[in-house]
């Protein structure tokens, strides 16, 4: 039996040389390779192909970027200095609302969580440590185990998709971000939450297909951590489902 294949949209950034590059970082491929799937990368070129894309695909795993989603298409004032990416924009959301409605499995990591929230017409905090009484997500200064390293508790919806998964109620995650939700989208229910408040996993709730969006980073280590395994488990078991039904 073939593996299932699963795709990774692709950022599109201009390097050092000036020429642009559709590229993808290696954690989250080594992470769909770690359990089960085959994954392959998708360039941000906007709605083209998204039929094939459709027909193709067993899963799609929208990832993290240092990048953010262009304020305009949740309604938000530009930020000086911000850095963009409009090609991933036009690629992700568009193929988000289109996957899900497909039943084809989608998982979304940081950014592409982010994502998940502003297809659906939800909108995002663009800095969450200016905020009130809200915590700085950002991640600390040091190595990656320092960036990585757990950063604070989740408490998961009782009943819900994440806390079934992972059998508890509580989670530590990393924390590396310092945009995330403010408003969820239409037909989107949350998963679990931060001391704060603030939305930290959510799914589209009458989706026909397996779908989840967590606003940390499991993909890292994640064959070191119960809930990032459940996760990553739980997302290959049903895009190997969804490839059995073609």
């Amino acid at each position: 039996m073939s593996l299932p294949i699963i795709g990774i949209v692709c950022c599109r950034w201009r390097l050092e040389s000036h020429h642009f590059y559709h590229l993808v970082g290696e954690k989250y491929i080594a992470a769909i390779a770690g359990t089960g799937g085959f994954p392959l990368l998708i360039p941000a070129l906007g709605q083209a192909h998204m039929a094939q894309i459709l027909t193709q695909m067993d899963g799609l795993l929208f990832t993290g970027s240092p990048s953010n989603i262009e304020p305009h298409l949740y309604g938000a004032p530009s930020l000086t200095n911000d850095f963009n990416d409009a090609e991933r924009d036009a690629t992700s959301l568009p193929l988000i609302r289109a996957a899900i409605g497909a039943g084809i499995p989608v998982l979304g990591l940081c950014r592409g969580a982010q994502e998940m929230n502003v297809a659906f017409g939800g909108t995002l905090h663009q800095q969450i440590q200016t905020l009130p009484d809200m915590l700085d997500h950002r991640e600390d200064d040091g190595d990656l185990a320092t960036m990585y390293g757990a950063a604070h508790e989740i408490s998961l919806t009782p009943g819900g998709l994440l806390q079934q998964l992972y059998g508890s109620n509580h989670a530590m995650v990393n924390s590396l971000h310092q945009q995330g939700v403010k408003q969820l989208g239409s037909g989107l229910i949350s998963e679990a939450t931060a001391p704060d408040g603030l939305i930290e996993a959510f799914r589209v709730a009458d989706a026909p297909a397996f779908n989840l969006a967590v606003q940390w980073h499991p993909e890292w280590q994640y064959q070191d951590h119960p809930l990032s395994l459940a996760i990553f488990n739980a997302f290959a078991a049903a895009c190997l489902a969804h490839q059995q039904i073609q």
